[in-house]
């Protein structure tokens, strides 16, 4: 029976997009005034996010970018490896 392989395309694209939207909605419970410590954590480790529009959608894209090229590394060598 041959082994199922995982999509590392459809993966990748899936993580991509739920890192988006934590972004977004840390974005916004950030500027209502919560979750203040995990929005400076992000300002810390994403060099584009800030809790400006632009800067939540820079930040998102940033955390799409390096989301989607792990994650799509990471299904790749899984199937390399099994």
């Amino acid at each position: 029976m041959d082994k199922a392989k995982l999509k590392p395309l459809a993966l990748a694209g899936a993580a991509a997009i739920i890192a988006a939207l934590i972004m977004l909605l840390l974005g916004i419970l950030g500027n209502i005034g919560v979750y203040i410590g995990a929005v400076d954590m992000m300002q810390q480790w994403h060099m584009f996010f800030s809790l400006s529009i632009v800067g939540i959608i820079a930040g998102m894209l940033e955390a799409v970018v390096i989301t989607f090229v792990f994650v799509y590394l990471f299904g790749f060598i899984y199937n390399k490896l099994s």
